[in-house]
Order: C-alpha cells, then sequence, then structure tokens
C-alpha cells in the first residue's frame, strides 16, 4: 500500500496566481471596449487626444479588475456557496454593480470633459453596463476555478484520509497473523515433544526457519510470490513433520515463474485452512493444490470435512479477505461446489519499490 503523501498540497490555501489573466484582460477590455463603443469619437491615432484615452481607459480597466478581484477575495473570507448560496450570489452581483457602475460613469464623464467632446449620456449607459456584464462573467470565471481547486483540495483530502484508514485497518490485520500462527505452531510442538521428540526437535528447528521468514515480512504489505512458495513448503514440513504422509502439497511450476505478489502468510493461510478443517489420515491424505489462474493463486482440496472441529478463532480466510480488499481492491473468492473446495486469491502485479 502506498503511504499517504503528506507534501501533498492543499490547492485550496495555495494561493492563485492570476497575474496572467490580469494582464490580458486589462489589455483587452482596454483596447476592445473603447473601440467597439465609439468611444474616441472622431480622434485617431495621429491625435495626441487618441493616447491620452487609451492610458485613460487602460487604467479605468485596471481599476476595475483590482477593485473587483479585491471584492471578490473579501468576500470570500465572510460568505460560502454552501453554507447560504442565495446570499453569496446577491452579495457578489450587488458588489460587483455598486463598484463598476459609478467607477465606469465617473471615468466616462471626466473623458469626455478631458478630450473636449459632448457628453453622449447613451453612450456612457452602454459602455457602463458593458463593464458590468464583462466584470458578472470574469468574476463568475474566477469562482469558476476557486470552485475546482476547492473539490480537487477535498478529493485529495479524502483520498489521503481513505489511505490513512486503509494503512490503519492493514496494520491491525497484520498484528492478528503473527500470534495466530505461533500459537497454532506451538500446539502442534506441545503435541510432538510427548509423542516423539526427535521429530519435536527437527519441528522446532523448521518452526524458527519458517518463522524467520514471517518476522522479515512482517513489515511488508506485499511479497514476491516465489518467497511465499518458500515459506510455505517450510510450513508443509511442519506439518509432514506431525501428520506424516497424511498431507501432501503439490506446487503448480508456473508459480514459481510469476513475478506477481500477494500479502505475506496467503498461502500458509490456505494451507492451515485445509487442515484445520479436513480429515487427515494415511490411507487418505489430504492433498492440497497451489496453482496460478491469470491473476490468481487457486488453492483447492477435496472436501472432507472433520466431524468435529477444534475452537478457532476465525482469523484466517477473513483476516486474509480484508487484506487482498484493503491491497488489490478485490477479495478472496470460495467455491465449494463438486466436492472440492476452492480459494482463490487475488495478485497483485509486481511494481519497482513495492515494501
Amino acid at each position: 500500500m502506498p503511504e499517504p503523501d503528506i507534501r501533498e498540497p492543499n490547492l485550496a490555501a495555495v494561493p492563485f496566481d492570476d497575474r496572467w489573466l490580469m494582464c490580458t484582460g486589462v489589455l483587452g477590455f482596454a483596447l476592445s471596449i473603447p473601440l467597439l463603443t465609439g468611444l474616441y469619437g472622431a480622434l485617431t491615432p495621429r491625435d495626441a487626444r487618441f493616447w491620452l484615452g487609451f492610458g485613460w481607459f487602460l487604467a479605468l480597466a485596471a481599476s476595475l479588475w483590482l477593485g473587483n478581484r479585491w471584492l471578490l477575495f473579501k468576500q470570500r473570507e465572510h460568505f460560502d456557496w454552501f453554507a447560504n448560496p442565495w446570499r453569496k450570489l446577491a452579495m457578489l452581483v450587488s458588489a460587483n454593480v455598486l463598484y463598476t457602475a459609478p467607477v465606469t460613469a465617473g471615468a466616462l464623464w471626466a473623458w469626455f470633459a478631458v478630450a473636449g467632446m459632448a457628453i453622449d449620456h447613451h453612450l456612457i449607459l452602454v459602455v457602463t453596463l458593458t463593464n458590468v456584464i464583462c466584470v458578472v462573467f470574469v468574476t463568475h470565471a474566477y469562482e469558476t476555478v476557486f470552485l475546482i481547486r476547492e473539490r480537487e483540495s477535498d478529493r485529495l483530502r479524502v483520498e489521503r484520509l481513505e489511505r490513512s484508514r486503509a494503512q490503519t485497518e492493514l496494520a491491525a490485520l497484520k498484528a492478528q497473523i503473527d500470534p495466530h500462527f505461533l500459537f497454532n505452531s506451538l500446539n502442534t510442538l506441545g503435541h510432538l515433544i510427548t509423542r516423539d521428540a526427535p521429530r519435536g526437535r527437527e519441528f522446532c528447528d523448521t518452526l524458527a526457519d519458517v518463522y524467520r521468514h514471517v518476522l522479515a515480512n512482517r513489515g511488508r504489505d506485499l511479497v514476491p510470490l516465489a518467497e511465499e512458495l518458500e515459506v510455505v513448503r517450510g510450513y508443509h514440513r511442519l506439518l509432514v513433520l506431525r501428520f506424516g504422509e497424511a498431507i501432501a502439497l503439490d506446487v503448480d511450476g508456473a508459480l514459481f515463474r510469476s513475478s506477481a505478489q500477494l500479502p505475506p502468510m496467503a498461502l500458509q493461510t490456505l494451507l492451515e485452512n485445509a487442515v484445520k478443517h479436513n480429515r487427515l489420515g494415511d490411507d487418505a491424505p489430504l492433498r492440497v493444490r497451489l496453482r496460478i489462474d491469470r491473476d490468481e493463486v487457486v488453492a483447492s482440496n477435496a472436501l472432507c470435512p472433520r466431524s468435529s472441529a477444534r475452537p478457532s478463532p476465525r482469523l484466517g480466510l477473513a483476516n486474509l479477505d480484508e487484506r487482498c480488499r484493503l491491497l488489490t481492491g478485490r477479495g478472496i473468492a470460495i467455491d465449494r461446489s463438486g466436492g472440492r473446495f476452492e480459494v482463490r486469491v487475488p495478485l497483485h502485479p509486481a511494481a519497482e519499490g513495492a515494501r
């Protein structure tokens, strides 16, 4: 499982760099609106008043953009779309209109006076309405950008929380495995010591080797399939020391050629589950087969239910299922049809840097 990246930025808290937008917008409005509405009248670029007007309208566009931008940012500190959308909308539009309209009208009156041109009240009204509409449109664009950034920031935060939750659950599940495995192994060791001390000694040595693998992998969420096969073969040896030829393990050679990964002790859990719930005997040995099927490991055995099962903490397959769901997004699949018991464990593709 990838760990949460604490360096992921909170996009909603990162300042919005809109300098390029301001420069382009201010220059575009300063050029287009006066030319399209006829504010220059009969003036041409040969007349100094034309360039005076260009500077005048550039200053007007800058003051409108910066002023409305300041109002927008101030409102965002006090009003929220989700808490009270209608109040937010009313305040936003009111601020745009009450600032843009008087500033535009005053600047146009001053322009006609400075340029020595007759005051055109209709033109002032048209340009004022045009500026208000443009300001509302630009404000809408700003708000859209902010909402998108907030949504992305919320999505990243939710993903980090989900990954953190999954890591916590996975750690709890992994913490159950070692005591469960050790409990069962010590029970077997106690049985052998009283029945066959030499085999008990060999069992102890083999258990040490197997548990060494368990300890080595306890900090890893996924291990290569080849490593897991070594662990399960060691565990099978432990079972042979106790049950003799009553338990057999068949491993498909294709498993050794796979580079996929799976949770630690997954195969050992499958073998342990088969032994726990089925009858064993030299005359009718329990044969467990491991094979690979596309992106799954399949463990199967004939169903020979025990007449009386020993008490079980019921951690095995349930624990494995939860770990697989957290690590691969899929749980294990169990099939009891046809007189056989089959468990499919999803594999995780090998990935560079996987732990």
